[in-house]
């Protein structure tokens, strides 16, 4: 899977990442999925942080990316009929870690296209999720890139994630989008 880019939070840099670094490294993957219909794309909107991300997330013990896929996208979306599955780009990024087992963790996001039916079945959101205030929509691709963009230049409780996923709305629609 091609690497699109590695991201490095304000306050890590790559010493921080050298082998002989002071710092506890963990290492986590998560799959995102793709999902266009059209110029629309399907996203979560997140009251929280007032903006729009893929679905997916972290890959559980056992799971291998495709089978990550499939259940992110499922609980967080309702998706059925997730098919046509087919790797797209990855994105790496390092950032604080806030548990007592390392104090950065490098993230490696697998993103995938795929299909799915035009209705969407019930979610099983984690109560994180819910009190986040998530929730799945289907979102011009350039109204979600135009949003988040002005929630990173003006919003000061923006989320770690905006960027990456801003940075990747940005490239699938250079590539996937039909103009």
């Amino acid at each position: 899977m091609q690497l699109l880019k590695t991201a490095f939070h304000p306050d890590i840099s790559p010493s921080d990442i050298a082998p002989n670094s002071q710092h506890t490294l963990i290492e986590r993957h998560a799959a995102r999925a793709i999902v266009i219909k059209d110029d629309r794309i399907l996203v979560l909107y997140t009251k929280r942080y007032h903006d729009y991300s893929l679905p997916g997330g972290g890959i559980d013990k056992g799971e291998d990316e495709i089978e990550g896929l499939i259940r992110e996208l499922q609980e967080e979306t309702g998706a059925q009929g997730i098919r046509n599955i087919r790797p797209f780009a990855r994105y790496d990024e390092y950032r604080p870690w806030y548990k007592s087992d390392a104090d950065i963790i490098h993230m490696i996001s697998h993103c995938y296209q795929c299909d799915i039916d035009d209705e969407l079945g019930d979610t099983a959101l984690e109560s994180h999720e819910l009190r986040n205030g998530m929730q799945p929509l289907w979102v011009n691709i350039y109204d979600a890139i135009a949003h988040n963009e002005d929630v990173m230049a003006n919003n000061d409780k923006k989320g770690l994630s905006v960027e990456r996923e801003t940075f990747m709305l940005n490239v699938i629609a250079e590539q996937l989008v039909a103009p």
